[in-house]
Formats: structure tokens, sequence, C-alpha cells
């Protein structure tokens, strides 16, 4: 199981917008998060600077949100409906998508989720529950 730390996990983000600037072949994985990337032109100037961004903290409690970990995630739910895992997710995320109106709004709302689900876990010292996470998805849909 691949773990990448915090600092590959960023570089792996950078290197797939420059390959994608470069005009170089992108693995599918790097399409997949290229697909992210792009629907988020907000952090394009963070992107266009790994020098400047790749260390960087953002602290909730001074009212910063990581864009790092906002595109990760998004590129976990990406791999998750791609192989329906935990089973069941893509069916929720199909329901969520008929009554929000937008990919990208059903997509946020899983976030919401599966972020409930990490912390309840890292809380607990727990393995995440995937019923967590799909108790959560009911209460929105």
């Amino acid at each position: 199981m691949f773990n990448p730390s915090r600092d590959q996990a960023r570089q792996f983000l950078f290197d797939t917008w420059r390959k994608f600037h470069a005009h170089q072949t992108l693995t599918s994985l790097e399409s997949m998060a290229l697909e992210i990337l792009l629907q988020h032109p907000e952090y394009h100037p963070l992107l266009n600077d790994p020098e400047r961004y790749l260390d960087r903290d953002y602290l909730p409690e001074q009212g910063e949100t990581n864009p790092f970990l906002h595109l990760n995630l998004h590129l976990a739910i990406a791999e998750q409906l791609s192989i329906d895992q935990p089973p069941g997710i893509k069916s929720r995320y199909q329901k969520l998508l008929a009554q929000s109106g937008g990919p990208h709004h059903a997509q946020h709302q899983l976030m919401e989720c599966l972020g409930e689900m990490i912390w309840q876990a890292q809380r607990n010292r727990t393995q995440p529950d995937p019923l967590v996470y799909f108790a959560c998805l009911d209460r929105h849909g």
C-alpha cells in the first residue's frame, strides 16, 4: 500500500502540474489528479511555485484551509469512485449527485464525510470505519 509523506503527496501534485504544462505524458493517476487541479484555478498560483509552497504549513486555528489536503481529498474520492471502494460509495455518490446539481458539490459532500470518518478514527485510535462514512452520507442524502 502506498503511503506517501506530506511532501511526497504535495510533490506529486506539483509534478503533475509541471508535466501538464510541459505537455508530457501523464500516468492514469496523474490524469485523475489533473482533472481535479483544473477544477481549482484558485490553486494554480500555488502549483506554479513549488519552492515557496512545498514546506508551507496551513494552520486551521489561523483560519487557513490547506489546499493540498483539499486537492488530495478530491483525489482520494476520485479513486474511491473509480473502484467503488468502500463498496456502495459509488451509488451514494450518484444519489448525492442527483440531489446536488453538480459533481463538484457532490464530491464536497463526500469530502466532508470522508473527513469525519478520518477524524473519528484518529480520535478513537481505530481504523477508518466505512459505516461512519456512510452514516454521514445518509444524513446528507
